[in-house]
């Protein structure tokens, strides 16, 4: 008995020696550089990497789209959402060292927002930052999560323009030279000191040079385009994908040749979007007639997305358009998709010319993608309803209230829903605990190192 019992103890023993390198092994470290590469600029509105590293928004969203509190603790509305007022949070500073106030936010935000916002007005009230409209804004904290509102310096505590991008986020700008940006840990960053000492952002690298840079431990988080996804997978990379996090939609002119609505309705009824998602974006993109995604309101297959010549003949009614001009606003897989859209215009009896997207003139059609930021039903739509600058759509968070407004939405034809996009990364081996944020952007700061010291 007496051995039976000894025995145990030293399999159990064993057993936890054994699990203490493992343990080691998975617990964060601190320390260590990030290396991390991108094709476009870390800046760029909406999804420039660094920006969610610099700087932070009143509000924010975690992973499942809830909206949390960040540079707000707390926030409330009163005369039906047509006054909002939000608690700073206090003792949080920028990181040249001036204090986080009502002002700076108020400044910050009249910056990023000069025209169509979500409200009619900002005020700095002590340490509340004030909304008001005229219309009501039940989705505001949900909206002043995005890209467009996060938080940067404009005036400096001694009434000068800071020199360069500063924010109250987990890392601080060091050095952006040669299209490398060097980020270092905020140590008093409100949220606590990130693990990784510095990120490092290589910028305007290819993605196969990117995905070169990650096989000879030169990287440690690169891009996947959504038409390389499968490649990667093939590959064996690490990869780490979103649900649909963007719209490829088609921005549809209503003045001139098209303002006839009939002509729009038949515009959208062209389009072969099972090919664009299947052959442009290798079936990694999911075919909609819907502006949010099917994940998101479980009521996107109410609208149907095969092609109907025979409609498109019907609603045209013989009426005969001018050459139409088609813009894309990217590249890449983007320009494919425009192609094979110019082709199936002209299969339907229309002619697209594509022309430069910075040209002087609006084109009648272009192609984009739009985030689909917000994370509820409600904010998305609106957000995409002012990120293509239409009437704002402020409604309640019910199924059948944002049924109704989509339908009216789509209704105008003005924009022509074509294929949800995720978004999706590679990492190293030596990476830890990277995570994607709602908007499908990594979220660094809560990264660490295998190999730190």
């Amino acid at each position: 008995m007496r051995w039976t019992v000894l025995r145990r103890f030293a399999i159990s023993c064993a057993v936890v020696l054994l699990a203490l390198p493992l343990a080691a092994r998975t617990r964060p470290h601190y320390g260590g550089a990030l290396h991390v590469e991108t094709e476009g600029d870390p800046w760029q509105k909406p999804d420039g990497i660094a920006r969610r590293l610099v700087f932070d928004g009143l509000t924010t969203l975690d992973a499942r789209g809830t909206v949390q509190a960040a540079l707000a603790t707390g926030w409330e509305s009163d005369n039906a959402d047509h006054r909002w007022q939000f608690r700073l949070r206090p003792g949080v500073h920028f990181h040249d060292g001036s204090p986080l106030t009502s002002t700076a936010v108020m400044q910050a935000l009249n910056l990023d927002c000069p025209a169509n916002c979500p409200w009619a007005a900002v005020h700095a009230v002590g340490s509340m930052v004030v909304f008001t409209s005229d219309s009501a804004m039940p989705n505001l904290p949900a909206l002043l999560a995005e890209d467009q509102f996060l938080i940067a310096l404009t005036v400096t505590a001694d009434g000068k323009t800071p020199d360069g991008n500063i924010g109250t986020g987990a890392f601080q700008v060091t050095s952006f030279n040669n299209g490398v940006l060097e980020l270092t840990a905020n140590e008093i960053c409100w949220q606590g000191r990130p693990f990784a000492d510095a990120v490092e952002i290589r910028a305007h690298r290819s993605v196969r040079d990117q995905w070169l840079d990650l096989s000879i431990g030169r990287a440690d988080v690169v891009e996947v385009p959504v038409e390389m996804l499968r490649q990667a997978q093939q590959q064996k990379l690490t990869v780490l994908v979103t649900a649909p996090t963007s719209l490829l939609a088609l921005q549809v002119a209503d003045t001139g040749s098209l303002a006839n609505p009939m002509l729009r309705a038949a515009l959208a009824a062209s389009i072969d979007r099972s090919a664009l998602a299947n052959v442009i974006f290798q079936k990694q993109g999911e075919a909609t007639a819907s502006l949010l995604p099917q994940s998101l309101t479980g009521f996107a297959f109410l609208f149907p997305v095969d092609r109907d010549l025979n409609k498109v003949h019907e609603l045209r009614g013989g009426l005969a358009t001018p050459t139409l001009t088609l813009s894309v606003d990217g590249d890449g897989a983007l320009l494919l998709a425009a192609q094979r859209i110019a082709l199936n215009l002209k299969e339907a009896g229309f002619n697209a010319q594509e022309v430069d997207a910075g040209g002087a003139q609006r084109a009648d059609l272009m192609l984009r993608t739009i985030p689909l930021e917000g994370g509820e039903a409600a904010a998305v739509l609106e957000s995409v309803s002012r990120s293509v600058g239409a009437p704002a759509i402020a409604l309640d968070s019910s199924p059948a209230s944002v049924y109704r407004a989509e339908r009216g939405f789509l209704d105008r034809h003005t924009l022509i829903p074509l294929v949800d996009l995720p978004r999706a990364y590679a990492t190293g081996a030596r990476v830890r605990d990277l995570g994607l944020d709602a908007d499908g952007i990594p979220d660094l700061a809560g990264a660490s190192l295998e190999d730190a010291p």
